[in-house]
């Protein structure tokens, strides 16, 4: 499980914010990702909750894992709690922005 669980968060850094121009896995939105008999569970948070492209990502999560082939099935769980926060961001990308 733990490896297809990593070929999801792999598949899931091709998906870039339209925003903001950059991973959503190095932003810091995708807080678990879950794996078991070909059922794929992400939960993620977005930058806000009024954020418009909600929808956007959501279907760049699909298409991204249409390149994994264990998953059958896909839920996209959007969280508010904890709250998104810049700490949550990959160090590269903190290094990136000037954090």
């Amino acid at each position: 499980m733990k490896m297809i669980e990593d070929k999801i968060r792999e598949a899931l850094k091709s998906v870039i914010d339209p925003e903001l121009g950059v991973s959503i896995v190095d932003l810091g939105l995708i807080y678990d990702v879950r794996y078991e008999g070909g059922v794929a569970e992400i939960e993620m948070t977005l930058t806000s909750p009024g954020c418009p492209l909600a929808p956007v990502i959501d279907k760049k999560i699909k298409d991204a894992l249409k390149g994994v082939p264990e998953v059958k099935e896909l839920t996209v769980e959007l969280v508010w709690d904890p709250p998104w926060s810049k700490d949550l961001m990959s160090d590269e990308l903190k290094a990136e922005f000037g954090f």
